[in-house]
């Protein structure tokens, strides 16, 4: 499932200045020992990375496969 949220006028506090990826993945209440593949506008990026306005932040489980 793919959701974007975007926090307007009186409700961007809730997602306050300096919040980083692991901030988000707690808030989501995503254990923290679930491995998973983190991207922030396209790149790897670690869960201690703070997001900026207009970040795009994905995340994916471990991918596997191939020959």
């Amino acid at each position: 499932m793919k959701v974007e949220v975007r926090l307007f006028a009186t409700l961007q506090p809730y997602l306050p200045a300096g919040a980083t990826v692991r901030d988000v993945v707690e808030s989501l209440k995503i254990p923290g020992e679930l491995a998973c593949l983190i991207v922030v506008n396209g790149r790897d990026a670690d869960p201690d990375q703070v997001l900026a306005p207009g970040d795009e932040l994905a995340m994916f489980p471990p991918l596997a496969g191939g020959a």
